[in-house]
């Protein structure tokens, strides 16, 4: 017994000793797959499920099929919000080469750089309610530093958060503030990772200015813009906390996007639809997967090139 059992014992502690290299990074990764599967994949599952039922979120949860999703085409307030996404989408992209820009000359030795890195970091450490508030107070028509602005140069007051032709801008205008010091610090850290002998030979070849950042800095910043797009995309379409604590959707729903539509009307003054209010999350998805797919794919594409 003993003779037979111990060639089984080598064979198991072989195979061990073979594949632990290839096992042993999975049993790593296996508590935040777990995590990821059940807070994120399973979610995704669970709101499409949701958004083909007619349900408050207490009683029974009736099946409907896609009438909820048909409704949609026929609702306008859908239709203002996803409008208000597309140039949330639009407008926040600007973030990217202004973080890049910043970066740059951050990156230089100037005298007094560590005071400019800790005033352009600033935005990025503070709450998004914070940067509500301060834009709100900003904008004022009473006492708001803009109107006062604008009355040095003969210029009447503008409700900024009033007007609905403005306020989506002026909504964009406070979050493009602390998403463009996170693209800055994406940025700088990309740039510390700049291959410094590929600059040598730029400057040798009489690369200089424009010819350098687009030829030599920008083609390794590459993996830091993508991690800039997706991140600033994913910020652009779920865009709720400032557009809550600055307008609450208003003035008559004209800064409402999708977020905040959808809560709205899944735990709002709709008479919690949860069934609608899931319709509109998972078409704010597909929105999303659509973009970062795209993305994806480039970068793909490249890396085989």
């Amino acid at each position: 017994m003993t003779t037979a059992a111990l060639p089984q014992s080598k064979t198991h502690r072989s195979w061990w000793h073979r594949n632990q290299i290839r096992i042993t990074p999975w049993l790593f990764l296996a508590p935040g797959i777990l995590f990821f599967a059940v807070y994120v994949i399973l979610p995704i599952f669970q709101s499409f499920g949701i958004s083909l039922q007619d349900w408050d979120g207490l009683g029974e949860a009736t099946y409907i099929g896609t009438q909820n999703y048909e409704e949609l085409w026929s609702d306008p307030a859908f239709y203002t919000s996803l409008k208000n996404n597309l140039l949330w989408l639009l407008l926040y992209l600007l973030a990217i080469p202004a973080g890049l820009f910043i970066a740059l000359f951050l990156n230089q030795t100037v005298t007094g750089i560590r005071l400019y890195k800790s005033l352009f970091f600033f935005p990025f450490v503070i709450s998004q309610v914070v940067v509500g508030l301060v834009f709100t107070w900003f904008y004022d028509p009473a006492f708001g530093l803009l109107n006062i602005m604008l009355g040095w140069f003969g210029a009447g007051p503008i409700n900024v958060l009033g007007d609905p032709n403005y306020v989506t801008y002026g909504i964009i205008a406070a979050g493009l503030w602390p998403q463009t010091a996170y693209c800055m610090i994406l940025y700088l850290t990309g740039l510390n990772a700049v291959n410094p002998e590929l600059i040598e030979a730029g400057r040798l070849d009489n690369a200089k200015g424009w010819r350098m950042l687009w030829h030599v800095v920008l083609p390794q910043l590459k993996p830091a813009t993508f991690i800039a797009f997706v991140v600033t995309i994913i910020g652009a379409l779920r865009s709720f906390d400032l557009i809550s604590v600055m307008t609450q959707g208003g003035p008559f729903g004209s800064s409402r996007v999708l977020s905040f539509y959808m809560f709205e009307v899944a735990l709002s003054e709709y008479g919690f639809r949860m069934g609608y209010g899931a319709a509109i999350a998972v078409v704010l998805f597909l929105i999303m997967l659509l973009f970062i797919a795209y993305f994806l794919y480039s970068m793909y594409r490249e890396e085989r090139r």
